[in-house]
């Protein structure tokens, strides 16, 4: 019986310590009748004798003031204000509000600490609520036990700055134990050289994993049609392995692609999270060039990697994923050249293949070049793109490296790879 109020009313405590008085029981007793220990015994008697007649032991609960500053309420409003522009705006990507990150930036910009209660409670009363619709249960789900066991990589097409008037492609790598974004990018166009840079910095600062898990874009995966009237397909699906895909053969890792759009459930929840945060935050900048989106794309990284628990796992992404690491918990191997490849430019790197002419030399886009070979040779060049608009060549005989050129990468626009 630790609330009295809630057991005894103050007659009958005024009438018990009155009988006590009197010496008409013992005080231990009356501890074991009120369910209270001695200290709180004799506090409660010494209240008792101080004034008998209007002793109480009911009380007003004293609720916290709920008040902000006017300055804080007047930044909820405006940020509530510019969230509904969002989401009545087609083009953007925003349908809902994003009360926590209101939150999180009155907390970075102003250095105002509010509940998000009360961010949801001015949300409601001034007409910034929408009720969140009901989501269909994803159909597949992977499940892993180790870091590294899958990497869930894609893109995602949108108007990431409003202001900048055009979309953007926005390219991530999610390893599947831990959550942790490996990679992400924003470029203006998608392509495969894209993919496989991206590939490139994964596996050379984390390691190379067990699997990569895309979809079945083209980038990825060679789907084949059905055959018509008017056509008939020689190449069945996945005859052909396309330039990103051997990349990842050459290094050992594996490919599963998934079904439907609904199985890639853990990236595209991550892109939502991203999609949301980066489009606000770009407004708030004011941002329209792609350099400063980058940046902008890189603070909420580090916010989503190393600053907020993730809502599966409860667990920061960046702190699970060295965990795993610390345990032995992976199966990431380390990125190292093999045989005969001499550079990460020979197996990071755009393919074709070509035969030599009589005059020694072979044609790319129309431009003929010299190389060190026999007439009839078989070659497979491997192109890696590099700064100031250059192209490095690496001729490939069989499993030799026989000529490296130089040449400029708007020379190569015609070149199917």
């Amino acid at each position: 019986m630790s609330q009295l109020h809630k057991n005894f009313t103050d007659a009958q405590l005024r009438e018990l310590f009155a009988r006590y008085l009197n010496n008409e029981f013992p005080r231990r007793h009356l501890q074991e009748v009120l369910g209270i220990r001695k200290r709180r015994f004799f506090i409660l008697l010494k209240r008792y004798r101080d004034a008998p007649q209007t002793f109480s032991i009911q009380y007003q609960r004293r609720k916290p003031s709920r008040s902000i500053p006017m300055q804080t309420e007047h930044q909820i409003l405006q940020e509530l204000a510019t969230s509904k522009q969002l989401i009545e705006n087609k083009t953007v990507p925003i349908r809902s509000y994003n009360y926590s990150y209101i939150q999180d930036t009155l907390e970075h910009d102003h250095g105002q600490k509010v509940s998000l209660s009360t961010i949801i409670h001015r949300a409601k009363h001034h007409g910034y609520y929408l009720k969140k619709p009901k989501r269909s249960a994803h159909d597949r789900k992977v499940l892993t036990q180790y870091v590294g066991q899958l990497v869930q990589h894609d893109s995602s097409f949108h108007r990431w700055p409003p202001a900048a008037g055009e979309k953007w492609h926005l390219i991530t790598s999610l390893d599947d134990y831990s959550r942790f974004i490996l990679y992400a990018q924003l470029i203006r166009r998608e392509s495969t050289w894209a993919h496989i840079q991206a590939l490139q910095t994964v596996f050379r600062t984390y390691g190379l994993p067990l699997r990569y898990y895309v979809d079945s874009h083209s980038i990825f995966r060679f789907v084949q049609g059905r055959d018509s009237a008017w056509r008939t397909h020689r190449k069945s699906t996945d005859e052909v392995d396309p330039q990103w895909k051997q990349v990842l053969q050459d290094c050992g890792v594996e490919i599963t692609y998934a079904l439907s759009p609904q199985a890639k459930g853990k990236i595209e929840r991550p892109y939502q999270w991203l999609q949301d945060r980066l489009v606000r935050t770009c407004v708030r900048d004011n941002t329209h060039d792609i350099r400063r989106a980058r940046v902008l794309l890189r603070q909420e990284i580090g916010r989503y990697n190393d600053r907020r628990g993730h809502s599966t796992t409860r667990e920061v992404p960046h702190l699970r994923f060295q965990h795993a690491l610390r345990n032995q918990q992976s199966l990431l191997r380390p990125f190292r050249l093999k045989p005969p490849f001499q550079s990460v430019k020979d197996v990071f790197s755009l393919r074709t293949q070509r035969t030599v002419n009589a005059y020694r030399r072979v044609s790319l886009n129309g431009i003929p070049l010299a190389v060190k070979a026999n007439p009839g040779d078989r070659l497979e060049v491997r192109c890696y793109p590099l700064a100031r608009g250059l192209t490095e060549l690496r001729f490939w005989r069989e499993c030799e490296l026989i000529d490296v050129q130089t040449v400029k990468t708007r020379d190569l626009e015609g070149v199917h790879f």
